[in-house]
């Protein structure tokens, strides 16, 4: 990141597009974070009210039963056309009873649940992917895999329906497009999502996210990027958040200031 910044004279433009140039946005997700079911639903009226289309909810942290009745709630109101939902498990099913929750959420129109189980368990998950009603996407699976043999050999394993892309985690961008080749190779689509990065590495992550969404129609689906609001302490810059879609700024600075190099 700091090499293509350099390389581009130190603007933080590290690729010169219409993103960075700020005349198109990119669509991302809503995240609402695990806690009680109150504070969930709260997160999940505040996301709808900002016009995001696409709501990405992490479960497993209270009763199946009461994430379900959540999900529910929004169907009532929103139709699939209207409101897209995502699940991230984080790997809190089993096994021996994912495949039973996930008939359960496919029947509330999700339109994926990323990594059911917990990482490392290939012939589980393989299993899962073959025979599940609702879409499966691989996130923490893809941590600690370098070697494109390696790559090749998971995804042709467990042959799931989505990657799910952390620069920072999986390698840095040379490593994420690798990843991509392998899984359309496949048949396999992704999108990408930052990994809780303060305003300079979303800003790198999210003008690499516009390059490569741009080559292909199907490359463009809602991104989990965010701006960094769980930070007390970060860069000011010209990443705005308006109607679920992330923009750049032109007319914003970065505030510099706030580097401490001392």
């Amino acid at each position: 990141m700091a090499l293509i910044d350099l390389k581009n004279k130190g603007e933080r433009i590290l690729y010169d597009n219409n993103f960075s140039n700020g005349l198109d946005k990119i669509p991302i997700n809503g995240l609402v974070w695990m806690g009680d079911f109150n504070f969930m639903n709260d997160q999940i009226q505040e996301k709808i009210a900002a016009g995001f289309d696409c709501i990405k909810l992490k479960i497993g942290a209270i009763n199946f039963e009461e994430e379900i009745t959540l999900i529910k709630k929004i169907r009532q109101e929103y139709s699939e056309e209207d409101i897209q939902i995502r699940v991230d498990a984080n790997g809190a099913f089993k096994p021996q009873n994912a495949l039973e929750k996930l008939k359960v959420l496919s029947e509330l129109k999700l339109h994926s649940i990323e990594q059911p189980i917990r990482q490392k368990q290939w012939a589980e998950m393989a299993k899962l992917c073959e025979e599940t009603p609702l879409p499966i996407a691989l996130d923490e699976e893809l941590i600690g895999i370098h070697s494109t043999e390696e790559k090749e050999r998971m995804l042709n394993e467990i042959k799931p329906h989505f990657i799910i892309l952390k620069p920072s985690l999986v390698g840095g961008f040379g490593s994420s497009e690798e990843w991509i080749n392998i899984a359309e190779k496949n048949g396999i689509g992704f999108w990408i999502t930052s990994a809780l990065e303060a305003n300079i590495g979303l800003n790198a992550i999210a003008q690499w996210t516009y390059k490569i969404t741009q080559v292909k129609p199907t490359r463009k689906m809602y991104q989990g990027l965010g701006t960094g609001k769980l930070f007390s302490n970060n860069i000011d810059s010209p990443l705005e958040i308006i109607n679920g879609h992330l923009f750049y700024n032109q007319e914003e600075a970065w505030n510099l200031n706030r580097l401490n190099f001392g």
